[in-house]
């Protein structure tokens, strides 16, 4: 069974309710059957038709998990798996993750909902789930050897609590996390209020979506576990630009958007073309007061933030982290600067080594983009991705917030390209020569005279920090 449909068809099922915390062979028969999806596109939300009513999420290039009523307990199954991703079109990775994807399925609960998720190990090892930021019994917060013995490969634990407040949360495992992060293993958790919530606006689109990162090098398949900071593939849902959805709305449609932070660095996520508020962190709803306009959003390790915004200007608006080297994808990190020099001789000395060898970095690094020289199997170009004026030269975690005043309510399809109005693109200079600028004599003098300097100029050479010092 692979569909959303085929799951409800056990809504009615009456499974026993199970106390002990590992479910033997004997009981399996009573576990609802897991849902499993390996599709990278974006899902359509998943409209509850049992349970408490909620505004879905849209699960960016990812879906929401169906569950199953059993004497008023919502019940999930997880599955704990290595799994294939596809990070962009014509790149995978092997990674962990949960029922077929990196990150897993999203989970959407109501405020109040009794909650059981039965949890699957098929991984080589054993693992365990903590729900980040949720409140419940301290034995369910899924830290193995402190709260709880990890699930030993091959066997199935149950975790069970009370959704008790509203709000984005995430989860992932709390055993061999170093390991088990690094190669996918997260994903998102929404907690719709149960009624009527006075910091909680109602909002006509809603979206998620987590940012990870990995170190694949190029025609590899497999993170490196080893990597603190050096990743060079920065991700959405486990995904790079190209390959991440665009965010499809209907102007003037009340818009949020939860980003979860599980990288090992911080993350200022930038919105082009419109204002937005913090709405809410992994804490909660914030209090109305300390709310101000935005166009860029911090988000530290471990941390959730929503945003909130009214989609009231039509166009393809760049949606980014605002790191210029996490808008690449599969980038070395010791490559010199070489921007100015004269490569002439050396290109010359080099092709009669190796004919294909290509000149990079002389005027910067866009003409990457117009390269055609082979690249290994199994990687994606450093800038990448085509836009109706040429090159977009990005990469990594990028994508596009497209407003359309003629997209339907519910309709999240990619409506194409923005037709832009006349006169209302930037266009090429062609009048009178400009007139030269003049330069006032009078900026930029020291306030002090120096002293004691050195009767030689010294070079200052840097030196790139070895090992984990600072870390």
């Amino acid at each position: 069974m692979n569909s959303r449909r085929d799951f409800f068809k056990f809504a009615g099922m009456a499974g026993g309710a199970v106390a002990a915390a590992s479910v033997s062979k004997v009981a399996m028969a009573a576990l609802p059957e897991p849902v499993i999806q390996t599709s990278p596109d974006t899902m359509d939300p998943l409209t509850p038709n049992t349970g408490r009513p909620y505004n879905p999420v849209v699960t960016l290039n990812g879906w929401t998990l169906p569950w199953r009523m059993n004497n008023g307990v919502k019940e999930f199954h997880l599955v704990a798996e290595p799994v294939v991703r596809e990070m962009a079109p014509g790149m995978v990775a092997h990674l962990w993750g949960y029922n077929g994807q990196s990150p897993g399925p999203t989970i959407e609960v109501v405020e109040g909902d009794r909650v059981r998720i039965f949890v699957t190990n098929k991984l080589p090892e054993h693992t365990s789930v903590h729900w980040h930021g949720q409140r419940l019994p301290n034995g369910m917060d899924g830290v193995a050897g402190l709260n709880q013995p990890a699930i030993p490969s091959g066997k199935t634990f149950v975790y069970e609590f009370e959704a008790k407040r509203p709000g984005t949360f995430m989860y992932h495992p709390h055993a061999d996390e170093m390991v088990q992060m690094a190669m996918g293993m997260m994903g998102f958790w929404v907690t719709h209020p149960k009624n009527k919530h006075p910091l909680i606006d109602n909002v006509d689109r809603d979206f998620c979506f987590l940012l990870n990162a990995y170190d694949i090098d190029p025609g590899a398949y497999t993170p490196k576990i080893m990597t603190m900071l050096d990743f060079n593939l920065w991700t959405w849902n486990s995904r790079v630009f190209p390959g991440i959805s665009p965010l499809c709305v209907r102007k003037n449609d009340k818009v949020r958007i939860r980003i979860g932070n599980l990288t090992m660095t911080n993350h200022p996520i930038h919105l082009h073309g419109h204002e937005f508020e913090v709405s809410g962190t992994d804490g909660g709803p914030t209090p109305k007061g300390s709310r101000w306009p935005e166009v860029t959003t911090d988000i530290a390790v471990g941390q959730m933030r929503q945003i909130d915004f009214l989609a009231n200007e039509e166009g393809d608006w760049a949606f980014h982290c605002h790191k210029s080297h996490h808008t690449m994808n599969a980038m070395g990190h010791d490559l010199p600067t070489l921007i100015g020099v004269d490569h002439r001789g050396i290109t010359k000395k080099a092709r009669g080594l190796v004919p294909e060898y290509m000149v990079m970095g002389e005027r910067g690094m866009a003409d990457m983009t117009e390269m055609t020289m082979p690249i290994p199997d199994n990687t994606i170009p450093m800038m990448t991705g085509d836009g109706p004026f040429g090159s977009v030269e990005m990469g990594g975690m990028f994508s596009m917030l497209k407003v359309r005043k003629d997209q339907k309510p519910g309709d999240y399809s990619d409506p194409g390209w923005y037709k832009h109005p006349a006169r209302t693109v930037a266009f090429e200079y062609e009048g009178p020569d400009m007139p030269k600028p003049v330069t006032s004599d009078k900026a930029g003098k020291p306030a002090m005279k120096s002293s004691n300097r050195p009767q030689e100029t010294i070079e200052l050479k840097v030196r790139k920090p070895q090992g984990h010092s600072g870390h």
